[in-house]
């Protein structure tokens, strides 16, 4: 009899231990606090859970794993088995999604902004430059195109960029660079110190991170219309890790990206219906821009650095024209669905 109650617990332990081997963790790499720009990754991570039962779980880490400069890194060694960074944080690393941060394409919404995404990221020559560092694209994190917060006057005149020390990365800072700007690539996470003591005089940002890293908080005035860019920022995986799912995890980890997505716009939709009210209550002037000064900006920023950005990429062997023109058509493509 005691054989036999021995025999029982030991089979109650090895059970155990073997449901517990068989549960799925990822760790997740992001950076700053949980925000709208996170929104997705939390929403991805619940949505995992319900769909296996507790069995794939995630652990979202902000900054308690990397520097949001090196995600990409992690990713490449197996450090975390899922992450969020930006192009703009290192070009050379990731030169073919950086065909999305081109200023003035046109994008009008989030919407249009997540169409154009997807479409790149599943052009092979996407799929393939992130192979290379062992990262599969899984989904963007789209973002309103960016505008300045700054301090002093308001700069509304293209002659007042010249001299204008910016906080923007990618394509933004080559835009405000050709009209005299004065880029700097700090990280979103260092751009409030830059603006408290005087190293930039603006920032731009998409509205959801001037709340986060309270560069609202130091701005008199705000730019509502300019519109230059945004910054494209992809959640990837660890190509080891997505292979190493099961079929019925990978198939919850897949079915749940348009979900998460439709969460993430969702939840913008709402920051932005109340962003007025946050200019007011932080006494932050809104200033218009007028038109021909945004065309004049367009003009000098535009097509100069998109011709540049294409003859750079076919100068690497990569498909610079094609890359543009996909991401030209799905716009027109989305526009005329109603997007």
């Amino acid at each position: 009899m005691n054989k036999f109650i021995v025999g029982a617990v030991a089979s109650t332990v090895s059970f155990a231990f073997a449901a517990e081997a068989m549960a799925t963790e990822w760790n997740v790499s992001v950076w700053g606090k949980r925000r709208a720009f996170t929104e997705h990754v939390e929403k991805i991570a619940e949505l995992v859970s319900e769909k296996t039962n507790g069995e794939f779980t995630m652990n979202v880490s902000y900054g308690g794993l990397s520097k949001n400069r090196e995600n990409l890194d992690g990713i490449s060694i197996g450090a975390f088995e899922m992450a969020q960074f930006c192009a703009g944080y290192h070009r050379d690393k990731n030169r073919v999604i950086t065909v999305l941060e081109l200023p003035f394409l046109g994008v009008e919404n989030l919407e249009q902004e997540v169409a154009v995404s997807k479409a790149v990221y599943a052009h092979p020559a996407a799929t393939d430059e992130m192979a290379q560092w062992n990262a599969k694209l899984l989904m963007t994190s789209p973002m309103p195109q960016y505008n300045l917060v700054g301090t002093g006057e308001p700069r509304d005149e293209l002659a007042e960029f010249d001299g204008m020390r910016v906080r923007a990365t990618g394509g933004l800072g080559q835009a405000f660079e050709a009209v005299g700007g004065v880029p700097t690539s700090v990280t979103a996470t260092e751009a409030f110190q830059a603006m408290e003591s005087g190293v930039v005089d603006t920032v731009a940002f998409a509205q959801h991170a001037h709340l986060s890293f309270g560069t609202i908080n130091e701005a008199d005035w705000w730019t509502a219309n300019l519109n230059p860019g945004t910054v494209n920022c992809p959640v990837v995986v660890n190509i080891d890790a997505y292979e190493s799912l099961s079929d019925a995890e990978r198939e919850a980890l897949d079915s749940s990206v348009d979900e998460a997505l439709d969460h993430y716009l969702a939840n913008y939709a709402e920051l932005l219906e109340r962003w007025d009210s946050v200019l007011e209550e932080k006494g932050v002037q809104k200033v218009e821009i007028a038109p021909e000064v945004i065309e004049e900006f367009r003009a000098k920023a535009a097509t100069p650095i998109r011709d540049a950005w294409i003859a750079d990429m076919e100068g690497q062997g990569l498909p610079g024209q094609e890359l543009y023109d996909l991401v030209v058509k799905t716009l027109e493509e989305a526009k005329a669905g109603g997007s």
